[in-house]
């Protein structure tokens, strides 16, 4: 707030320039939805306004704005993320703030260092609106719109959520965030029984105990906590191996195609990279592939990085025919994500290229 404050006067001041996508007039423009906020956050940003007219001293500054602009950032700036989607900080951009949010968006916003691109993932006809999503999409319709509302403070009307309580949707949120059931062999969705005392697989039939559920549920639960702790303390190997018991349990208990059970996955990965077990790592990447496939669109830069993580991992262990397909499959979302020009993609394609060439080299080898 206070570089804001600090640029506006510069600009005004004409020590640096203005122009029609860096100015002040811009920000002015932007939905600041206070009369949506609790009390408890309008005197926090009461608060934080005096601390910034402080620090500026300056005499022309109105507290009011600077708390009405803190409320214009908590739903308007962006995480600005590097090449691999690891979060870097916050930046407010107006211009992108412009654009529209929706759970099925036709574009993506990606960093290229501190610039935001905005690039379509699909062809959009002409006089269509630009979209992009302002949240992960991978979870139940009923999931985003309260992400959406706590965030945003608005309601989404995409495609995907005037849906919202008919029988696709309702099965959607099953697998999503529901249970599976009882028979392994099947991958039916289940839902609540009429008498509230189970959940019924809509495949086979078969009734899930509620007290069965709510015991893994809780097993689930005080694991987490646990496994929470040994991370923070710094314990990695403590962690993943409760991650993996975690895993196990959410395998009893949640649909194969379960978000839950997916980002458990992405944590035991995370810990067996960092700890350099880079065969079981890999185990763990390709079991979060179908998972990425069914909850984000063909064109999704996570679902290009995953792809991606899998290649190097296949590579390092001398994999190179399947690293050769994995990134493959990610230089085909990427280009369209991230382009081709910069440094993260031509290091990609220099990779690509280079196991293109080792896999030649063993071919020849093994022909002679």
């Amino acid at each position: 707030m206070v570089k804001l404050y600090l640029r506006r006067k510069l600009q005004s001041e004409k020590v640096i320039p203005t122009t029609a996508t860096d100015n002040y007039n811009l920000v002015e423009a932007l939905v600041s939805h206070m009369p949506d906020i609790d009390e408890k956050q309008l005197v926090l940003y009461a608060q934080m306004a005096n601390l910034v007219n402080f620090i500026l001293q300056q005499p022309d500054i109105n507290i009011k704005e600077i708390a009405e602009n803190f409320s214009k950032f908590a739903c308007n700036a962006h995480t600005i993320c590097d090449s691999e989607l690891i979060p870097l900080g916050t930046g407010l951009y107006p211009v992108i703030s412009i654009i529209n949010h929706s759970c099925l968006p036709n574009s993506v916003l990606v960093f290229e260092g501190r610039l935001a691109v905005i690039r379509a993932v699909q062809h959009i006809p002409q006089g269509a609106e630009v979209l992009i999503s302002y949240i992960d999409t991978t979870g139940s319709t009923m999931t985003r719109q309260k992400a959406l509302k706590e965030q945003y403070l608005f309601t989404c009307a995409c495609p995907r959520c005037i849906k919202l309580g008919q029988s696709d949707d309702i099965q959607e949120s099953a697998v999503l965030e529901g249970y599976r059931c009882k028979d392994e062999g099947c991958n039916g969705f289940l839902l609540r029984s009429s008498d509230d005392k189970g959940f019924i697989c809509q495949q086979c039939g078969r009734v899930r105990d509620k007290e069965e559920i709510r015991k893994i549920a809780s097993e689930v639960k005080s694991m987490s906590e646990k496994a929470l702790m040994s991370l923070s303390s710094g314990n990695q190997l403590e962690a993943v191996s409760m991650h993996q018991t975690i895993e196990k349990l959410q395998r009893k208990l949640c649909h194969p195609f379960s978000i839950s059970l997916m980002q458990t996955r992405e944590k035991v990965l995370k810990i067996l990279m960092e700890l350099q077990n880079w065969r079981e790592a890999l185990a763990y990447c390709k079991l979060t592939i179908p998972v990425y496939q069914r909850v984000y669109p063909g064109f999704h830069p996570l679902l290009g990085l995953q792809y991606y993580t899998c290649g190097k991992l296949e590579w390092f262990l001398g994999d190179t025919e399947d690293a050769i397909k994995s990134m493959t499959k990610a230089m085909d979302i990427l280009r369209i994500t991230h382009g081709t020009n910069t440094p993260f993609m031509r290091d990609l394609l220099m990779k690509l290229e280079e196991a293109h060439a080792e896999a030649s080299h063993k071919l020849s080898c093994k022909d002679e």
